[in-house]
Order: structure tokens, then C-alpha cells, then sequence
């Protein structure tokens, strides 16, 4: 095997990277070139993504790797996007999923279109950050920017149009707006005609690992060379998956970041009326899978916690909170992660003490508290998701891979074996950027196979196993989880 780089564009909803990844001596090594921050910035009334200072960010990783780079590839959050005039430029500044627009669409669309039939069409989770609900805010406020879009373009998309000047939608980032049909394998054109969204602005899906060509010129005089760019597995998401350590399909993955994503690769999508009610959600994923998973608020809630803290003069890094967390008396009070209140609060930490008080728990006071309280209810959460898909699926698992940056937090992947009572294996920490480089490297043709890639993987990373502990009180707080859930 050569020895060939490869850069992986990974943008996360706190901050974003660009990796390199070389092939030496059939193992992949990975090296951390830029990395800058990201989130929300508000203007006005609403939340934006400072769309500008992402693009400016990602040129000058790109220009500090040397011209040796075969592809590069690029990966985000979901259902977030930009739009397209007809002469190409983008039209307004692309909204954050938390912004507050899409307060109360789910309702108003479910007055045109039943709930159940969306679902029956989609097989996606209601979330109200789902792109389908802020294209119909647009609609219902008679937006100028949706009148005169030609193409939308989520994130990875976009990013990769700006790289190329290619439009193209790329399938495992497509199927996270709830605007697709997994069934039919195309968008839902007669739910969006339905809602009053132009079908004109949904153009081609590709498959991850599409060629899209070379960099623009501009592009690649202002980072120094020309190479090529693959639409990869644009979600985040699909890309870690694709570097869990397994030669097969008999695990429960969970992605474990800003967002925790728990689910099983399927063959074909799983959409039925419990599915529906577990609120389970069927997305893309590479070689043709459907990641069958449901979306939890992960350490979004330490996230918040920390910043706030931060902002009254107390900065800990995370590894300071979670010693903080591993000290505190365990299950002290509980909370359920996903609950509305915790998506957007302007006081994460004061929101958790305000839901223990009104449950009649015992409030956390301490901040160690207050993060323990946010891991043992997510590991918890993790339980009863984990028994929906056993359920659903029809199959016991006995294994969770546990992916993503999260993975570094060992006091929650303990607790998520502890809560499970499965086997945990956590890492690679580096996956979403592992995927991405192996989904470039088989489209370049250097790999032959997702399954090639993945057998080099465990002579590259390391990971770490857990076996489940004290299992009569995580079943004790189990049973406490469920009352107020």
C-alpha cells in the first residue's frame, strides 16, 4: 500500500478539524491539523451559524497540509442547510437547528398532514430541529430567501459546493431532514408539495463516496494545490459508524458527542407504528445501510453547564467536571435528558435544578453534583433506548460500541455499561474523522473495502473494554428513571 494522505473536513456543533490520515505500513495514522471552535451566533431574534468564519477556518486547514493529499472530505452535524439563488449565491445566513423558528410547526403540520403518515413516509424522529420543519417556518412566514432559492444544500454540501462550485445531495446528510423517503429511496416530493416547500430546490442524491471533482481554482491557489473531493458520508454520524472496530452488524452503536445517537444497522428501513411510537428514526448510512437509531441529547447538557459556568468566572475543562461528577454521592436526582426545557435554557445548570425541584427530588447543588446528575440519567436513557431497539428489532445485543468524542469521558461509558448491562467497548475517539478518510480511500480506489479499511483499524487505534458494576442500583435508579420519564 502507498503511502497516501487523505484530509477528513469534520465540523461539530462546538468545534470543528481537519485531520489528516496517511495508509503507512497497513495502518492508518491520524494527525490533527487545525482545529477552531463553532456554535450558534445570534443576530437579532435568531441563531445562525457564522457560515463565513467556518468557510475561512476550513481553507486555512486545509492550506497548512502539503500538496501530497489525495482527496479531502467533508462531514457535519444534520438537517441544517443553505440556500441557492439562481446564480449560485447563498441567500441569507443558514440557521442553527436551536433557533426558535420552528417553534410550533410539528403542530401546524400536523394539521395538514397526520403525524402518522409523515412518519409512514419518512420513518424519521419528530424532532422540531428536523430541516422539514424549518422549511415550513419559512413558508408560513412567506420567506423572501425561500421564494427566490434554486437548490438547497445541506451543510456538507454546501461546504463541498463552495470547495468545487458541484451541487450535489449527498444521501446519508439527506436522509436526516425528514424531507426523504428511505422506501422509495428518493425525496418525499408529495409531502413537501403538500406543505407548500418548492420540490424545485431538492436536486440529485448521490451515495456516499461520490466524486465531485476538483478543488476550484480559486480554491486551490489560496491553499496552495489542487486536489480532489469526495461527497463521503456527509453526516457526522454515518462516518463514525463506518469506523466502529466490527467485522459484522451485531452490536448497538453509540455515537457520543454534543448528541448521543444510539442504534443498529439495518438492511432496510424499519417503519411501523412502534417504531413510530419509540420515536426511532431510519437515516442513511454507507454501503446501502439504514441506521436505525434514536437521537438523544447527549453531553449538549455538560456543554451548557461548563459555558455557563465559564461565563461567571469558573473555567473547567471537561476532565475537571467529570472528576468533580465521579466524587459526588450517585443518584442523587435524575432527569430526563430529551425533555424540551434542556434544548435551548439560558441556564443549563439552574433548568436541572429547577426540573429535580418540581419532581420532588433532591436538588443538586454542587456542580459535581449537578454532573453526575446529567450522566447517570443519560446512561439510564441510554437503557430504556437500547430496550426499544431489542424490542423493535426483535434481537438481543450484547454488545455497545461506543464512538465519537465522547468516548473519552470513561465515567459515562462505565455508567452506560453499569445502566445497560452490556458490554462496552469504547473508541476509536478519532471515528469521525476515520470513517470519513476510509470512505475517501475506498472511493479513490486505495481500499477495496469498508471491511478492508476496518481490519487495519485494530492495528491502529486503540480501544477500551467495560464490564457492567453494581447492578441492584443501577436497576433501583432504573425503575426511579422510568416515573418520571
Amino acid at each position: 500500500m502507498k503511502n497516501s494522505t487523505y484530509l477528513a473536513v469534520d465540523l461539530g456543533a462546538e468545534s470543528g478539524r481537519v485531520i489528516s490520515g496517511s495508509f503507512i505500513d497497513n495502518r492508518l495514522q491520524l494527525k490533527e491539523i487545525h482545529r477552531f471552535s463553532n456554535g450558534g451566533v445570534r443576530l437579532g431574534e435568531h441563531l445562525h451559524w457564522d457560515i463565513l468564519n467556518l468557510w475561512s477556518e476550513i481553507k486555512h486547514g486545509l492550506s497548512l497540509a502539503d500538496d501530497s493529499v489525495q482527496s479531502i472530505g467533508l462531514d457535519t452535524w444534520g438537517v441544517d442547510f443553505g440556500l441557492l439563488d439562481a446564480q449560485d449565491n447563498l441567500v441569507g445566513n443558514p440557521y442553527h437547528y436551536r433557533d426558535n423558528r420552528t417553534d410550533g410547526m410539528m403542530e401546524k403540520i400536523f394539521e395538514i398532514i397526520p403525524r402518522d403518515e409523515i412518519y409512514a413516509k419518512t420513518g424519521i424522529q419528530f424532532m422540531q430541529l428536523n430541516s422539514l420543519y424549518q422549511l415550513f417556518s419559512m413558508v408560513k412566514g412567506k420567506s423572501p430567501a425561500l421564494t427566490s432559492a434554486a437548490r438547497l444544500l445541506n451543510m456538507p454540501d454546501l461546504f463541498n459546493f463552495f470547495l468545487t462550485g458541484q451541487k450535489a445531495n449527498e444521501f446519508t446528510i439527506s436522509s436526516t431532514t425528514q424531507c426523504y423517503n428511505p422506501t422509495e429511496k428518493n425525496w418525499d416530493f408529495e409531502t413537501l408539495s403538500q406543505l407548500g416547500i418548492p420540490t424545485k430546490i431538492f436536486g440529485e442524491i448521490v451515495p456516499p463516496g461520490t466524486l465531485l471533482g476538483k478543488l476550484l481554482p480559486t480554491v486551490a491557489d489560496e491553499i496552495g494545490y489542487t486536489t480532489s473531493v469526495i461527497a463521503g458520508a456527509g453526516h457526522d454520524t454515518a462516518c463514525a459508524i463506518a469506523a466502529v472496530p466490527s467485522s459484522g452488524d451485531d452490536y448497538i452503536y453509540l455515537s457520543s458527542g454534543t448528541w448521543s445517537l444510539m442504534g443498529v444497522l439495518l438492511d432496510h428501513p424499519l417503519i411501523n407504528e412502534e417504531s413510530m411510537k419509540a420515536e426511532m428514526t431510519n437515516e442513511g448510512g454507507v454501503d446501502g445501510k439504514i441506521r436505525f437509531l434514536k437521537n438523544i441529547v447527549g453531553l449538549w447538557l455538560v456543554q451548557e453547564c461548563r459555558r455557563q459556568w465559564a461565563r461567571e468566572g469558573n473555567k473547567y475543562s471537561y476532565a475537571d467536571l467529570t472528576e468533580m461528577a465521579e466524587k459526588a454521592p450517585p443518584f442523587a436526582a435524575l432527569i430526563v435528558p430529551g425533555k424540551s426545557r434542556f434544548m435551548a435554557p439560558k441556564n443549563m445548570a439552574r433548568e436541572i435544578q429547577a426540573y429535580c425541584r418540581e419532581t420532588g427530588q433532591s436538588v443538586p447543588e454542587s456542580k459535581g453534583a449537578i454532573i453526575r446528575t446529567v450522566l447517570e440519567s443519560l446512561a439510564l436513557e441510554y437503557r430504556s433506548v437500547a430496550e426499544q431497539i431489542e424490542s423493535l428489532t426483535r434481537k438481543e445485543y450484547s454488545v455497545i460500541h461506543i464512538i465519537g468524542g465522547g468516548t473519552q469521558n470513561k465515567l459515562l461509558n462505565q455508567f452506560a455499561a453499569n445502566a445497560t448491562g452490556k458490554s462496552v467497548v469504547a473508541g476509536p475517539v478519532e471515528a469521525t474523522a476515520i470513517g470519513n478518510i476510509l470512505i475517501q480511500a475506498i472511493a479513490m480506489g486505495e481500499i477495496s473495502s469498508l471491511a478492508e479499511g476496518k481490519a487495519m483499524l485494530k492495528n491502529s487505534f486503540d480501544v477500551e473494554g467495560y464490564a457492567p458494576k453494581d447492578s441492584a442500583a443501577w436497576d433501583e435508579a432504573y425503575a426511579k428513571y422510568k416515573k418520571i420519564r
